[in-house]
């Protein structure tokens, strides 16, 4: 059902693929909108490798809603850069498939929101104060992946 990386001498081992999920802040995701055009939008994400899942967070209402409720599937990419000059960019593509779903145990929540809070600041406290100040009006929801493609592309 997934296609895979034609040029083979470019794929990522899936260890390195899900390494890179792991240590980067962001990524876009992409989602079937309401209108039949796609809707993608950058999020910070955090990649449990132990359950090979994607986790965002996110206001409860909205658009983004609305198009995961009517079609879950879902694609999201992140992109590693390597190396770079004037010219040219060598940079890791990593693209994951799957079906979004969403978090409703509160201390699944409040424990994936310290994780993908630590990915940006270490200091306890704030971290957790900001989770109890907005925690009723969060949601977290994850990508149950299916499939992982990645590649390392030079634009040499």
């Amino acid at each position: 059902m997934f296609l895979d990386v034609k040029r083979i001498k470019q794929r990522l081992d899936i260890n390195e693929s899900k390494e890179i999920l792991k240590e980067t802040l962001r990524g876009s995701l992409s989602i079937n909108g309401l209108n039949g055009y796609p809707y993608v939008m950058p999020l910070n994400h955090y990649y449990d490798i132990k359950t090979n899942r994607l986790y965002f967070h996110g206001g409860k209402i909205g658009y983004k809603i609305d198009c995961i409720n009517n079609d879950n599937r879902c694609s999201y990419n992140v992109i590693k850069e390597e190396k770079s000059n004037d010219w040219y960019k060598i940079f890791k593509s990593i693209i994951v498939f799957g079906k979004i779903h969403f978090e409703n145990d509160i201390n699944e929540i409040i424990r994936i929101s310290k994780l993908l809070s630590y990915k940006f600041i270490k200091d306890d406290n704030y971290i957790d104060n900001e989770i109890k100040e907005s925690l009723n009006n969060t949601l977290m929801f994850y990508i149950e992946i299916e499939h992982i493609t990645g590649k390392i592309v030079n634009e040499r």
